[in-house]
């Protein structure tokens, strides 16, 4: 029998000789384009040892899988679980063929409740989504029915402010009411000194005739005007007192001093009771004056004098 040729050998019509220095340096091109391989025989050899070592190395894993000792695998403990289970808000344990709900509050969990399932609600993710938009609209309407209690305090605090304000107006007009009766009803038993008079000294102003400011009210009028009792008292002194000139001091019931200084004459004396309005002297310019005038002075309680235009408004009559 003639010989077969070798299928990869010199003589095979495919048998190309293969130059490594030329593959090595030809061009590549194209990213994902290689280099032509030559020598069928040496690629068909590469592709046996491959195969080879593949097995081999299957081998060499299946033995080392099979001197490995077994290891022991652990189930979890069922019943405990489903104790521990019961305690997780909103879970539902399936027991015996018959839904059990878990202590908890539902409305958090992704997880179908009664509620869901009345309503007819069986997406667990819809029935998340409509508890949530719940919720919301519970917050919001919290939030709203919150804001609508602090309208209706701050409306009760401004009605409450409004009467309390109209009724210090009203309080404050009812006292302006009461002391203007009880100034009328002191003016019937109180009387200007003098009348058909100018005001010229005030109290208090300063001057070159008083050492300390002036101590009363001047009420200059012509000599010889009357110089009637302001209200009803005792006649302490009616007697000459040097810078005063002629002087009535007439002490009323409460203590107050009433002094009538620079009198031209006197018609009370010392122990005298006198009435509201009655005559006791006339206007004069007796004493250190310049010129005719009543010269007045108040003395509360026989001490320091105080104003005797303010003394005199306080007892309703008008200056």
């Amino acid at each position: 029998m003639p010989p077969v040729p070798d299928a990869f050998g010199p003589d095979s019509p495919s048998y190309e000789e293969w130059n490594p220095t030329e593959d090595s340096v030809r061009p590549v091109r194209g990213r994902h384009k290689l280099a032509k391989q030559r020598g069928g025989s040496m690629a068909r050899s590469g592709a046996v040892l491959g195969v080879g070592m593949i097995a081999a190395v299957g081998a060499g894993g299946m033995a080392t899988a099979q001197e490995k000792p077994s290891t022991a695998i652990s189930m979890p403990d069922v019943a405990a679980a489903a104790d521990k289970a019961k305690d997780l808000p909103g879970v539902k344990l399936l027991s015996g063929g018959s839904e059990e709900t878990v202590a908890g509050q539902p409305l958090t969990q992704a997880a179908l409740t009664e509620s869901d399932t009345q309503a007819g609600r069986t997406d667990a993710g819809e029935a998340l989504r409509s508890r949530i938009l719940q919720q919301a609209q519970q917050q919001q309407n919290a939030a709203e029915a919150s804001a609508r209690e602090a309208a209706v305090d701050k409306a009760a605090d401004a009605a409450r402010a409004k009467a309390a304000k109209a009724e210090r107006k009203q309080d404050a007009a009812e006292r302006a009411k009461a002391e203007e009766a009880r100034l009328a009803k002191l003016a019937k038993s109180f009387k200007l000194p003098v009348s058909g008079y100018q005001l010229t000294s005030q109290f208090g102003e300063s001057g070159g005739l008083w050492v300390n400011g002036h101590t009363g009210t001047d009420f200059a009028a012509s000599s010889g005007t009357p110089i009637r009792a302001i209200h009803s008292g005792t006649v302490k002194e009616a007697g000459w007192a040097g810078s005063y000139g002629y002087r009535t001091i007439l002490k009323l019931d409460d203590g107050t001093e009433l002094w009538f200084c620079h009198q031209s004459s006197m018609n009370v004396s010392a122990g005298q009771k006198v009435r509201t309005g009655e005559l006791i002297g006339r206007v004069g310019s007796t004493g250190n004056v310049t010129g005719a005038h009543l010269h007045l002075e108040v003395h509360p309680g026989g001490g320091d004098a105080i104003d005797p235009a303010a003394w005199l408004r306080g007892k309703g009559l008008s200056l």
